[in-house]
């Protein structure tokens, strides 16, 4: 079966400091080990991204939490969970963060699980992004040398998007830079039955 998994929105609200954070839970699975399994690491990153950006802090003046679906079909469950806060400053600070699921059997996948062993993921993806920086001018701090092995990425539809933080990369004022690759353009590198795979055009 292989229709979309259907997605609840859960929220944390508090009145002093401002906190409005929402967040996705999937629900209705076959199997609800397998469904306890992938809320149990949503909320896990979801904690992660709430303590990193001063959910506790006394200096917390504002926080903001919401989540994209970026992809829901053919079993794969790709989403991103996007936290700002505000402590004072100039500025507040955005840290997004992605998963990506198997639902059939609640695998999650880091990037390199996308890969056959063999490969040298890290090199080929690099190359495509050093292009794209080119030819989409994209302003660096500093020189672009490789990925890291585990890069923040999510899959949306046929595309694999790689993607940086805040000041990770680039000024502020960029935001995230994404870059989307083509899942046709690097399949044979790509492991088999994996998400990449089960999400090759037909």
């Amino acid at each position: 079966m292989n229709l979309p998994t259907r997605i609840e929105t859960k929220h944390i609200f508090k009145h002093s400091p401002s906190v409005n954070v929402y967040y996705p839970i999937v629900t209705n699975l076959s199997h609800p080990h397998i469904e306890k399994k992938i809320n149990a690491d949503i909320i896990t990153l979801l904690n992660k991204l709430l303590i990193e950006q001063g959910f506790y802090n006394e200096n917390l003046v504002e926080m903001i939490g919401y989540f994209e679906i970026k992809n829901n079909q053919r079993n794969i469950l790709s989403l991103s969970l996007i936290v700002y806060a505000f402590t004072g400053g100039a500025h507040g600070l955005t840290i997004c963060k992605s998963l990506t699921f198997d639902v059939t059997t609640g695998k999650q996948y880091a990037l390199k699980d996308l890969f056959k062993h063999e490969s040298d993921y890290i090199k080929t993806l690099s190359e495509i992004i050093k292009q794209k920086m080119v030819s989409w001018d994209v302003p660096l701090l500093e020189e672009f040398k490789d990925i890291r092995p585990d890069q923040d990425y999510y899959i949306a539809d046929h595309s694999l998007v790689i993607y940086f933080q805040v000041y990770e990369l680039t000024p502020y004022v960029f935001g995230f830079p994404y870059f989307p690759i083509a899942i046709k353009d690097i399949e044979d590198i790509i492991r088999p039955d994996s998400p990449l795979d089960k999400m090759l055009p037909f």
